[in-house]
């Protein structure tokens, strides 16, 4: 199979080798990634709890969206960088770590839900955007997101933990 041979070559990179042998930077790298999921998943909360009809009932939700979204976007492509470069540093373990593949399944299923919610229910939104309880749709796309951020984080320390 082809993916362990590209983590192989991966891991052996100038990149990685340094990242494994250094030691401040793999743990710099690791507070970075753990800010940027934690701006991450605080800023998808916030919208989500809208949907819910939980918080910011007094907002719109396209401007709830139009507010969050590019915070959203920039800590994620932060997250992203950062935890391929912690990848990198020993990508053989990492992807045959079970709570990894469970994260990366998990970050999978949230891609999904969101292009369900914005595809579906929010493609709707301009009949319900000030409406303070939102169609079931939208209360159930922001629920399954809140459900799926806890599992993301929850895999994510458990890699630490499990990895040999």
């Amino acid at each position: 199979m082809i993916v362990p041979q590209v983590c192989s070559w991966l891991e052996n990179t100038r990149m990685a080798a340094a990242i494994r042998s250094s030691t401040w930077l793999f743990p710099t790298i690791e507070s970075i990634h753990v800010l940027a999921v934690t701006l991450v998943v605080g800023s998808i909360l916030m919208f989500d709890l809208r949907l819910l009809g939980i918080a910011s009932r007094d907002r719109s939700v396209t401007d709830l969206h139009k507010e969050i979204l590019p915070w959203t976007w920039a800590a994620f492509a932060c997250a992203v960088v950062a935890g391929s470069l912690l990848f990198s540093s020993d990508a053989t373990k990492y992807y045959e770590n079970g709570p990894f593949r469970f994260k990366m399944l998990t970050l999978f299923l949230i891609g999904l839900n969101t292009a369900i919610f914005e595809l579906g229910a929010f493609r709707g939104v301009s009949r319900w955007n000030t409406d303070k309880k939102t169609p079931l749709p939208a209360r159930l796309a922001g629920g399954i997101s809140i459900v799926l951020w806890i599992l993301v984080v929850g895999f994510g320390r458990w890699i630490g933990f499990t990895k040999q």
